[in-house]
């Protein structure tokens, strides 16, 4: 690990759909000259437009984006993929001494790029074997308090009826003789190539929830259905990763006669508020996130002049 090895300047914008993440980042990254990477598993796809919420031509062409439209809806994609096409843009605009602002709302495409996909310590079938016999003979709460000598962090993090997690952090001591903590610790250490600024924006659900009902209205009205139905006429499936998204899969189910027009209305609806409320878990679960509200402008604008500021000073 080579601790004095650059690290590049990354803003990070993101929450919950339909909080306002595009209007914010083109303001913020128009202000410092910034160009956009996106961060949404949805706006990778090409003809998916409507429905992803992607940007317009006109906001696109007010600030560069990047990290949209660079896939067809049936070509595999993951995170992996996008860390690694994602940090080498971000490489890519430093080099022209340009600031990227990573916007999305897609947790785990962040998280794999500002931390990577961990790959995971060795294990040893035989050894997990023994040790949850030892659990089911003298309980979990024994094999809690021995983590508790070997690797006293982890084991204050665990619950101690948390076997699963138990098992796995003494099996990997015993084949490493080094706590799955060290292997957490190292493995952030020399896969987080960037120093970061996470700004989250949130919004009082009621009212945000009435933003998700609106803006599924004007999806409508611009168009889904067609949108949709020329994704089958292309010949796209159903049945495809990316048609079975909000939104798409709904409208399927509508063309195909599954549900009535209202109905489909009602759960598309639904559905999003429900993924917003999961993607709001996954982000406050995230302590080095600034929240803020999108409205805050000035505030945001001063978070990341800070940042840059700091960072000049280094």
């Amino acid at each position: 690990m080579n601790s004095d090895k650059p690290k590049f300047d990354v803003v990070i914008i993101c929450g919950p759909t339909g909080v306002g993440k595009t209007s914010v980042a083109i303001k913020i990254a128009k202000m410092f000259d910034g160009e956009i990477i996106g961060a949404d598993s949805m706006q990778i796809y090409k003809y998916m437009d409507i429905g992803t919420a992607k940007p317009t031509p006109d906001e696109q062409a007010c600030i560069p984006h990047h990290m949209i439209d660079i896939v067809e809806p049936d070509e595999p994609f993951d995170a992996a993929k996008f860390a690694k096409m994602a940090r080498k843009k971000i490489m890519e605009l430093h080099q022209r001494k340009i600031m990227p602002f990573v916007v999305g709302g897609t947790g785990l495409y962040i998280k794999s790029l500002t931390q990577g996909m961990f790959r995971d310590a060795p294990s040893d079938p035989d050894i997990r074997r023994r040790l949850k016999q030892e659990a089911a003979l003298s309980g979990s709460a024994f094999l809690h308090e021995r983590l508790g000598q070997y690797d006293p962090e982890t084991a204050e993090r665990l619950h101690p009826n948390d076997i699963f997690r138990i098992v796995r952090a003494l099996e990997v001591y015993e084949i490493t003789g080094r706590t799955i903590s060290d292997h957490h610790r190292e493995h952030r250490f020399a896969d987080a190539p960037f120093n970061v600024l996470k700004i989250g924006l949130h919004k009082d659900r009621e009212m945000l929830y009435h933003r998700i009902e609106s803006r599924v209205d004007a999806m409508i009205e611009q168009g889904l259905s067609d949108e949709v139905g020329k994704l089958f006429d292309m010949g796209y499936s159903e049945n495809l990763k990316s048609m079975q998204s909000i939104g798409y899969r709904h409208i399927a189910d509508f063309l195909r006669g599954r549900l009535s027009y209202d109905e489909a209305l009602r759960t598309l609806k639904r559905d999003t508020r429900r993924y917003a409320k999961r993607q709001l878990t996954w982000f406050k679960a995230d302590s080095e996130i600034e929240w803020r509200d999108p409205e805050e402008t000035e505030d945001i604008l001063g978070l990341v002049s800070d940042f840059v500021k700091v960072r000049n000073e280094k």
